[in-house]
């Protein structure tokens, strides 16, 4: 699907909400929404259960709830707004990756 600038992120011993966190963009809400469905399908396909799912209506910021792993799929300027890179990484220097 093509997103772009995707990251996972080591939750251990951060949180107990997740082991880790993967975050990526889509180019529009449109792009979002593809690649967030894309990843539902795979989850489902690999038999991963109870898969919940938020923003998939609004298409600028998508949250795939998968148990041991949380997927964030921004628009670019969202992913920037929010930067949860920084937040999670434990880093005040943490950047995507170009």
């Amino acid at each position: 699907m093509k997103a772009e600038d995707t990251i996972s992120i080591d939750l251990a011993g951060k949180t107990s909400i997740a082991d880790y966190m993967v975050v990526t963009s889509g180019r529009s809400d449109r792009h979002v929404t593809s690649v967030a469905d894309r990843v539902v399908k795979d989850l489902e396909k690999a038999g991963v259960k109870r898969i919940r799912v938020e923003g998939a209506k609004q298409g600028d910021w998508v949250l795939i709830d998968a148990g041991d792993v949380i997927i964030h799929v921004f628009k670019p300027e969202v992913r920037g707004f929010y930067n949860l890179e920084k937040m999670w990484s434990g880093s005040p220097d943490a950047r995507r990756p170009s």
